[in-house]
């Protein structure tokens, strides 16, 4: 088996791991970022993540935190598969030699090249996700969007091709999504490599444990969004933006608007469930895709 397939098919097996670990995270932290500023005198939804997931709970089961989970997990093959074996070409190139290991500068471009190619996939999936699991906190908000029941990602999908641009409404927020994946991947693997080659006190990190992968993945992916996490909102709230009533005109205003009225606070909604979410989803994904790497040879 070639190192393309291998790479390909242990992306696939860890960005499984981080979905089924991450996602609930990821439903309160969208939640949270899409959630309107309230009118004077009137509280916000959701006091912050552990109401978010009370109310969550409570009106709709635990199965509310996995909403939209169908558009990331019929997409998870494509965009870890594409994102592992994208940095495996790039460190094949930048490799001086045949198994040579690379430093943590090379990492780090081979993980912004990762990021480049994983935006073109993760858009799409990204919009249909947010609009599923923004629609409870927009319905309370009052928004024109909310007229709009989806029923699924399909759902959601149609509706963009049929009332909102065609195909180009699927790539709604690209600009934010490259502006997260690219910064975002080239510190996580930057950060990843550093790790375990101070844990493993040379560049040869092959011997290293389990537990040493964990806390080296769990780490790395909190540097994802120490990094990039306010374009993260940006992303969020265009890509949820009532299409024929629009709110914001695009990323900038966007930023300006968001700063204007919530000050630095409001591009940091939801830090917290991401946070607390990238730690063991990618502890999680960075060790299932070792271990599967490993068992391929």
């Amino acid at each position: 088996m070639g190192d393309v397939a291998k790479d390909l098919i242990s992306g696939t097996v860890g960005g499984a791991s981080q979905l089924i670990v991450g996602h609930p995270f990821d439903t309160i932290k969208v939640k949270l970022q899409s959630q309107s500023a309230p009118l004077p005198g009137q509280p916000l939804k959701y006091a912050g993540a552990m109401d978010a997931v009370r109310q969550t709970v409570a009106a709709e089961g635990p199965r509310g935190l996995y909403k939209g989970m169908g558009a990331p997990l019929a997409t998870v093959a494509g965009l870890n598969a594409v994102l592992f074996m994208v940095r495996g070409q790039m460190e094949a190139l930048l490799r001086s030699e045949s198994g040579a290991s690379l430093t943590v500068n090379q990492q780090i471009v081979a993980g912004a090249g990762a990021g480049v190619a994983v935006s073109f996939l993760a858009c799409p999936t990204e919009l249909i996700k947010c609009r599923l699991q923004a629609q409870s906190a927009l319905a309370h908000s009052g928004s024109a969007s909310v007229a709009v029941k989806y029923g699924g990602p399909m759902d959601v999908a149609r509706h963009v091709l049929r009332s909102e641009g065609g195909v180009r409404g699927l790539f709604k927020g690209l600009v934010p999504t490259l502006a997260r994946e690219v910064p975002g991947n080239a510190a996580m693997f930057g950060v990843y490599e550093a790790l375990k080659q101070y844990m493993a006190e040379g560049p040869d990190t092959s011997k290293l444990g389990r537990g040493s992968l964990i806390v080296a993945g769990g780490l790395a992916g909190a540097s994802f969004w120490i990094f990039v996490y306010p374009v993260d909102v940006i992303k969020s709230v265009v890509q949820v933006d009532d299409y024929r009533n629009p709110k914001y005109t695009g990323s900038m205003n966007a930023f300006n608007r968001i700063l204007a009225s919530e000050g630095v606070k409001g591009l940091f909604k939801g830090f917290g469930p991401a946070m607390a979410r990238s730690i063991p989803a990618n502890a999680a994904c960075f060790l299932a895709f070792e271990v599967a790497r490993s068992a391929l040879g």
